[in-house]
C-alpha cells in the first residue's frame, strides 16, 4: 500500500473509532453518570493511592487493594459529613427565611402595591400569612427533609429507587477504578497501533497533566471560595450563608456562574432578611472581594490557564455536552475540551510540519 493511501487509511481508522465513542457515550449517556463521577474521582485521587500503598506497619504493607478501600471510605465520610452539616443548616435557615416573610410581604403591600396601583391599576394580593402557615404546616407534618425524601420515594417510585443505586454505585465503581487504575491504562495502552503508539504515548501524557493539574487546582479553588464565601456572607449577616457561599464557590468553575448565581440568591436572601439597604453593602463586599480573590490570587497559582480554553469556549462545552448527553456530559465536557484542546494542537502541527505520526 502507498505512504499516502496508508495515511488516510490511517485517518479515516482514527476518525471512525472516534465517532463510534462518541455515538456509544450519547446512546449510555442515561447510565454514564455514576460510572463518570467513579472516574474522576479515581482521577483525582489516585495519586494519594500510590502514596498510601506503599505504606507499611512493621512487616505488614499496606498494598494496592487496602489503599484503595482506606482512599473509598476517605471520599464517602467526606461526602456524608457534608451533607449531615449542609442539610441540617439549610432545613433550619429555610424555616428561617419563611418566618421573614411576612415584614418583605408588608413592606411591598405598603409602598410598591399603592405604586402599581396607580400608575396600571394593578393590585397585589400577598397574603404571607397564610402562606407562611401553609409551607410551615407541610415542612412539619413531612418531618423535615427527611420527611420530603420519603415522600418523594413512595410518590416516584422506580426512578428514585434507580437514582439511588447510581449514587451506590459510585463508590463501588470507584473502588475498581482505584485497585485496576495503573492494569486499566496499560491495557488502553495495548490497544493502540504501535505505529502511532508514541505519537499517542505523548499526547496522552500532556493531556494527563493538564487534566491533573486542572481538575485538583480547580478543586482546591472550590472547596477555598466555597469557605470563603460562606463564612464573608456569615460575617455579613446573611443567615443563608452556608448553603449559598457552597454552591457560589461550587459553580466557580463556570465563567461567572458561581459568582453571577451567588450574588442574585445573596440578595434575594438579604430583601427577606435585611431591613435596610445599608445592610446589602457588606454581602457585595465578600463577593467582589471573592472575585478579586479568586481571579488574581487562587486561579492564576492553583490553576492557571491549565485548560487552554478560552471562558467562551468552556461555558460552550458545559452547555453542548449537557444538551447532548445529559448530567453526564457536564461531568464530561471540561476533561473531554481539555484532551480535545490538545488533539487539536497536535493535529495542527501535524498538519503543518508532516504526518501525525
Amino acid at each position: 500500500m502507498a505512504p499516502k493511501q496508508e495515511n488516510l487509511t490511517s485517518k479515516f481508522s482514527g476518525g471512525l473509532i472516534v465517532a463510534t465513542l462518541f455515538v456509544l457515550i450519547y446512546l449510555l449517556s442515561p447510565i454514564l453518570t455514576p460510572f463518570l463521577a467513579a472516574a474522576i474521582l479515581a482521577y483525582i485521587s489516585n495519586p494519594m493511592v500510590d502514596h498510601i500503598e506503599t505504606w507499611s506497619l512493621g512487616k505488614f504493607c499496606i498494598g494496592r487493594t487496602v489503599a484503595s478501600i482506606i482512599m473509598t471510605l476517605v471520599v464517602i465520610i467526606v461526602v456524608l459529613l457534608l451533607l449531615l452539616i449542609a442539610l441540617p443548616l439549610m432545613q433550619k435557615e429555610l424555616m428561617m427565611a419563611v418566618e421573614q416573610l411576612p415584614i418583605y410581604t408588608s413592606y411591598l403591600q405598603q409602598h410598591l402595591e399603592p405604586w402599581l396601583l396607580s400608575n396600571f391599576g394593578v393590585a397585589l394580593e400577598l397574603n404571607a400569612d397564610k402562606f407562611q402557615s401553609m409551607v410551615s404546616n407541610n415542612w412539619k407534618s413531612a418531618g423535615g427533609l427527611m420527611g420530603n425524601m420519603l415522600i418523594s420515594l413512595t410518590s416516584h417510585g422506580m426512578s428514585v429507587v434507580g437514582w439511588l443505586l447510581n449514587i451506590l454505585i459510585v463508590p463501588l465503581v470507584l473502588f475498581y477504578f482505584l485497585r485496576d487504575w495503573h492494569p486499566m491504562l496499560t491495557s488502553i495502552g495495548q490497544l493502540v497501533p504501535r505505529k502511532i503508539f508514541a505519537k499517542t504515548q505523548k499526547i496522552a501524557t500532556e493531556i494527563d497533566a493538564v487534566l491533573a493539574e486542572f481538575l485538583r487546582g480547580q478543586l482546591t479553588v472550590m472547596l477555598l471560595m466555597s469557605a470563603f464565601y460562606a463564612i464573608g456572607l456569615k460575617l455579613a449577616g446573611l443567615d443563608l450563608a452556608l448553603p449559598i457561599g457552597i454552591l457560589a464557590g461550587t459553580l466557580g468553575f463556570v465563567p461567572y456562574l458561581g459568582l453571577g448565581l451567588g450574588i442574585v440568591l445573596a440578595l434575594i436572601s438579604g430583601l427577606l432578611e435585611f431591613s435596610t439597604l445599608s445592610q446589602f453593602i457588606p454581602v457585595l463586599v465578600v463577593f467582589g472581594l471573592g472575585e478579586l480573590l479568586e481571579s488574581m490570587i487562587l486561579t492564576p497559582n492553583l490553576v492557571g490557564d491549565r485548560i487552554g480554553l478560552h471562558p467562551v469556549a468552556v461555558i460552550f462545552s458545559l452547555l453542548a455536552f449537557g444538551q447532548l448527553f445529559g448530567f453526564a456530559g457536564v461531568l464530561l465536557a471540561l476533561p473531554a475540551s481539555a484532551a480535545i484542546a490538545v488533539a487539536l494542537r497536535h493535529l495542527c502541527r501535524s498538519y503543518v510540519n508532516g504526518p501525525f505520526y
